[in-house]
């Protein structure tokens, strides 16, 4: 039965250069996006969860915004759109040492349109001395939060304010529908395995990269279930000067797999365009979703056979060691090649993700984890794992472990639990991914509190 939770998606907006990849890391307290001082360094948009006081959220770092010169000024008025239509709330950086620009107003009055939340965020203020900044109420944005990312200033401020407007973590009506996501870069042929899935030509096939501008759905019958299939937008390769709407389309596509319980992600057997694939496939594991390696195109492939396919397979698990539970499966929307085992591997997740184990026969195996291999630790620090529970109502096999000293467990040892964890029951969790949550045992959780799910 399928039932999950959406986050909301925050996006940060802005002309290039006002600090927004500096404001994404801020709030993460890592850098996961460039910063630089050169305008437009950012050249992709970059996603992450983030938290607040316990409120969980996508925050959506986005490339700038430039001057229009020729056709190109299109598709970054495409990609504001695109970010006001995906996004729950926006937030509109500006520069305080820089008086409001005609690009300023464009994206404040694009972002105004959208009829989300809006928050005007005024960086770089320990650098305005003097400035008049009452010259930015002018923008018509509401509220306005003054930030100094160097300094830390203006943060908290911010993201007090963001969780009174984010929706609350909605779920979905639980039912028996299983809902597939087809992710992936641009021109890999999501669409062309969405219309070979659905028996329809519900989307539009174009050798054109990025025919598909929106999430198309179909819902399709199979072994008695009911299955809706999503055809995302792609994700544009970084540093094409063509990117236009696909660039953007990380917006969407985190809406689908939100939206999603398996998610399918298409690689093209002539292009393994690892790096970017490896991007989407983390953004799936850290949503909490199913997940299957799709390589499409077998048909077109060079010299495809048995052996092509055992060397690039090994290849392809390299890549992708972040998540080597998730299955690898070659397919051909020409040639129908494996297209019906898709509907079978997602069935078979979904059954994965509802496995659930009792309490007595998770002790007896977290007894026999920690005597074969006890876990290391500092003098007087060792961690000692008392027992674990299954958490409840979780779309995602997820585990609460309570013991002492948890915090110096090293990250080699969860590792080693979760593999044992897979050897030892449900199949291995195939196509899924696994929480373990280590708590220590006097700390207090109470029930419907559980620290790996998503919060009101």
């Amino acid at each position: 039965m399928s039932s999950s939770k959406k986050l909301p998606i925050v996006a940060i907006v802005g002309r290039a250069n006002v600090g927004k990849s500096s404001l994404f890391n801020a709030i993460l307290n890592r850098r996961e996006a460039i910063v630089a001082r050169e305008a437009g360094t950012t050249r992709d948009s970059i996603s992450a969860k983030a938290e607040w006081n316990g409120h969980q959220f996508w925050l959506v770092d986005t490339a700038g915004v430039k001057n229009p010169e020729d056709d190109f000024e299109l598709t970054i008025q495409e990609q504001i759109t695109e970010a006001a239509a995906a996004a729950d709330v926006i937030w509109v950086v500006v520069e305080a040492p820089v008086a409001p620009t005609e690009e300023d107003r464009r994206v404040a009055r694009l972002a105004l349109k959208s009829g989300k939340p809006v928050s005007l965020v005024i960086n770089k203020v320990d650098q305005a001395r003097g400035a008049d900044l009452t010259l930015f109420d002018r923008l018509g944005v509401q509220p306005i939060v003054r930030t100094s990312v160097k300094q830390r200033r203006g943060l908290d401020q911010l993201l007090d304010g963001l969780v009174k407007v984010i929706p609350e973590v909605t779920s979905k009506e639980a039912d028996d529908r299983l809902h597939i996501a087809l992710l992936g870069r641009p021109n890999v042929g999501k669409s062309a395995l969405f219309n070979s899935l659905a028996k329809k030509q519900q989307a539009i096939v174009a050798d054109r990269a990025g025919t598909t501008r929106d999430i198309n759905r179909a819902v399709v019958r199979y072994e008695g279930r009911e299955l809706e299939i999503m055809d995302t937008a792609g994700i544009r390769r970084s540093g094409k000067i063509e990117r236009g709407i696909e660039h953007f389309s990380v917006l969407r596509s985190l809406q689908a797999i939100e939206q999603a319980d398996v998610c399918f992600l298409l690689m093209d057997v002539n292009e393994l365009n690892t790096a970017l694939d490896q991007k989407i496939a983390g953004m799936i594991k850290e949503a909490g979703k199913g997940l299957v390696l799709v390589v499409s195109k077998w048909d077109a492939a060079e010299g495809r056979d048995a052996f092509t396919r055992d060397a690039l397979a090994p290849q392809i698990a390299h890549e992708f060691d972040f998540v080597p539970w998730a299955p690898l499966i070659f397919t051909s929307s020409v040639t129908g090649q494996n297209v019906t085992k898709l509907f079978d591997l997602a069935l078979s997740i979904d059954a994965t993700r509802a496995t659930r184990i009792s309490t007595r026969e998770l002790n007896k195996w977290l007894v026999r984890m920690t005597d074969l291999h006890p876990p290391a630790g500092l003098k007087n620090r060792a961690p000692k794992l008392n027992y674990m529970v299954q958490e409840d109502d979780n779309p995602i096999p997820a585990f609460k472990v309570f013991g002492a000293h948890t915090k110096f467990l090293h990250w080699s040892y969860k590792r080693y639990l979760e593999r044992g964890l897979r050897e030892a029951f449900g199949d291995g969790f195939v196509g899924t991914p696994v929480q373990l949550w280590f708590i220590e045992k006097h700390v207090t959780h109470k029930h419907g509190n559980s620290p790996t799910k998503r919060e009101r």
